[in-house]
């Protein structure tokens, strides 16, 4: 007997985890997995080497809706030009209404998915099977972010990468279209003080128990 599809949302702030959490969730029930925020980023990244600003709506929403995602290795997509970009494209609602359709597709596919972002459970799969927002401190994800930084020789100190994450979070959370919240029924996860071990099985009994509540144990 197939299993049904199952759709877990998993949303956050920048360097909560939830990238990571996502990918193993998805590891774990043979999901595929979508890093929604590596479109924004991709967007914002072409529109810089285009030679625009990811703030002009014309550019981004140009670079949106030709986006090949598959252009850009992982090293482009994770340096700090390109997290800066993909939240300045990301708060604009031309930009975000025109992937807004790709996550969805994606979503539809018939085990189901799970996707990461920072709407996945408000606006992407409002009607996600399990709705996961994954936070932190910002002064802990400032750290796990500047050890990435560290180990890509990325010259950032801490304090610069500080005030990243929190001008970030400003915009995310204050932007008019689909701010950056958890959904009503998203299960919070604080992953301050959790490894990567204890969040994963913290995020899988978490997973286990909505399904259970709903008689879709995977």
């Amino acid at each position: 007997m197939n299993r049904p599809s199952l759709v877990i949302a998993v949303d956050g702030p920048a360097a909560s985890g939830k990238g990571t959490l996502a990918r193993r969730l998805a590891a774990h029930y043979g999901l595929s997995y979508l890093d929604t925020g590596s479109l924004y980023r991709a967007t914002g990244l072409a529109v810089q080497l285009s030679g625009g600003r990811p703030n002009d709506e014309t550019a981004a929403l140009n670079a949106a809706q030709v986006l090949r995602p598959d252009r850009y290795n992982d090293e482009d997509l994770r340096s700090p030009g390109a997290g800066e970009a993909a939240s300045q494209v990301a708060a604009i609602p031309a930009v975000r209404s025109a992937l807004l359709e790709y996550q969805r597709k994606f979503a539809a596919a018939p085990s189901g998915a799970v996707l990461d972002g920072r709407d996945i459970g408000t606006v992407v799969c409002p009607q996600a099977d399990v709705k996961l927002f994954i936070t932190a401190a910002p002064e802990t994800r400032a750290q796990r972010r500047h050890l990435e930084h560290d180990g890509r020789g990325d010259e950032l100190t801490y304090a610069d990468v500080l005030a990243d994450i929190r001008r970030r979070d400003e915009r995310d959370s204050g932007r008019a279209v689909a701010p950056l919240k958890p959904a009503e029924d998203a299960i919070l996860l604080d992953t301050t003080e959790l490894g990567i071990e204890a969040a994963f099985q913290a995020a899988l009994d978490i997973v286990e128990s909505v399904l259970n509540e709903r008689g879709k144990s995977a």
